[in-house]
């Protein structure tokens, strides 16, 4: 599917996203909101968009700390903005439980992390988009008037 192709082109670009087997997952709408998920992480490399939430919220280690949390808030943040604009609907999945003390807990400390997070977000999107060979990219809206 050119879901499928699109996906795949930015986990080829964004150099190795290790992912589970494509069988381990429930459907394709999971594996490719996973995908998603893990090439926003991409994004934040220091030849990328270099982000780095440790300098604003603390150390970025697994497992708790707020520039951690930040980080998965942007991914998953990312992830739905990248399926949205590939209209897929991924379900919401039990081990997203865990990162929402950590979400709350930033978000609770900072009124405006919520906005940090999504801007970063979109702009890993925008990027992976542009990863995209141009004839390969969802036409912009004033694009789509034009044709119709």
């Amino acid at each position: 599917s050119a879901i499928a192709k699109a996906l795949d082109k930015v986990e080829a670009k964004a150099k190795k996203i290790a992912m589970p087997d494509f069988e381990s997952f429930r459907d394709s709408i999971a594996y490719y909101g996973t995908l998603a998920h893990e090439a926003t992480h991409a994004t934040r490399h220091k030849s990328r968009l270099d982000r780095d939430f440790s300098r604003q919220f603390g150390g970025r280690k697994k497992g708790g700390d707020e520039g951690y949390a930040m980080e998965e808030l942007c991914a998953e943040l990312g992830a739905a903005f990248l399926c949205a604009d590939l209209e897929l609907t991924p379900q919401i999945r039990e081990d997203h439980a865990p990162y929402l003390a950590g979400w709350l807990k930033v978000l609770k400390s900072d009124r405006r992390a919520i906005f940090t997070a999504a801007s970063h977000a979109q702009k890993a999107a925008d990027y992976l988009h542009g990863l995209q060979p141009k004839d390969e990219r969802q036409p912009e809206p004033e694009e789509d008037r034009e044709a119709a």
